[in-house]
């Protein structure tokens, strides 16, 4: 069931959606300052094509550490991301979410776009693992 919704997801959005995401982590990885959020960027993307069975977590739950990502740099990544792009980021798949929902054929799909907003809020420090191997929610 999760690849017929990941292959439904991609024909009919889901290809457009990541990219959206990996054309912005390019950009991101062209210019010096927006290198340190290109590579959250670009695990959106990739996350973005095929999102059904998989979930976005903070990166000191898969490993036990923190890194430059989970500490108080991320932080202040994650601020920065949130007031110049990751807002705006979040309203989009808030809005194409909300236009799914109202189908009943369109709610796993919505769903989908939901947790991408909320990954859009503050991607820096994240990662993504398949769904089920996130045990400690």
């Amino acid at each position: 069931m999760i690849l017929l919704l990941n292959i439904l997801w991609f024909i009919f959005g889901g290809f457009i959606s990541g990219l959206a995401w990996l054309l912005g982590a390019a950009l991101l990885a062209v210019t010096i300052v927006g290198l340190p959020w290109a590579g959250a960027a670009f695990r959106i993307g990739i996350f973005a094509f095929a999102p059904f069975g998989r979930q976005a977590i903070p990166r000191r739950a898969v490993t036990g550490r923190d890194d430059l990502g989970t500490g108080d740099i991320g932080l202040v990544l994650n601020v920065v991301w949130f007031v110049l792009a990751g807002w705006w980021i979040a309203l989009h798949h808030v809005v194409i979410g909300a236009a799914q929902a109202v189908t009943i054929i369109g709610l796993p799909f919505a769903f989908q776009h939901f947790k991408l907003a909320l990954i859009a809020l503050a991607p820096v420090g994240t990662t993504i693992v398949p769904a089920g191997r996130a045990a400690w929610i």
